[in-house]
């Protein structure tokens, strides 16, 4: 039975994959190898007016709203109780994917357009490249003892791993384990706030 909702299920590699839950999964992530693919922190889905913009939002993009801030930050106060390493961080070039990072002080994160919205919220890609993009990205192997952390949006996750992203929440990631040869097996879905959990789990 798998704690808290946790869920985990094979990608591309043939067999069955490693179900990862509760202590099991933090222990595990604390030594590093991951790919965590998540979905931005919760964000209107229209930009903010003039009186409720950011001061550094100079595009009056869309932003967080207060659910998404808060659950950005107790993100990455719960992987950094953890001690959970997170190593290269990669995300969507809009601002609430990069107001996301910034509240989670998980450091510096590198901009990619093939993780971004296409300039227009919500929209698929038809080509199909950008989700191929990804799921190369995901199977790329960590460096030593960290994980990596990938912020974009539900339609790129839903495109690349569609098997997977069913009805996936603002915040939410994903959890893959790369082989180091270019596939990955997805062994666990985390919504946001189930970080918090997990280190309370641990602390017990």
């Amino acid at each position: 039975m798998c704690l808290l909702g946790l869920i985990a299920v094979p990608i591309w590699a043939q067999g069955q994959s490693e179900v990862l839950a509760g202590s099991e999964l933090v222990s595990q992530l604390r030594l590093g190898g991951y790919v965590i693919v998540m979905r931005h922190a919760s964000s209107p889905r229209t930009p903010p007016d003039i009186t409720q913009v950011n001061a550094d939002n100079i595009d009056h993009e869309r932003q967080l709203d207060l659910s998404g801030r808060l659950s950005a930050t107790a993100m990455g106060a719960s992987l950094r109780q953890m001690r959970i390493p997170i190593g290269s961080v990669m995300a969507s070039p809009t601002y609430r994917a990069l107001e996301t990072v910034r509240l989670a002080q998980f450091g510096a994160a590198n901009t990619y357009p093939q993780l971004g919205d296409l300039g227009q919220d919500m929209q698929t890609d038809s080509t199909g490249a950008r989700a191929e993009w990804l799921r190369v990205q995901t199977g790329v192997r960590p460096a030593a003892g960290t994980n990596t952390l990938i912020v974009t949006h539900l339609p790129n996750i839903s495109e690349a791993f569609p098997q997977f992203a069913d009805q996936l929440a603002d915040g939410e990631s994903l959890i893959f384990r790369p082989d180091g040869h270019g596939a990955a097996a997805m062994i666990a879905r985390v919504r946001v706030e189930q970080w918090s959990q997990l280190a309370a789990l641990k602390l017990r």
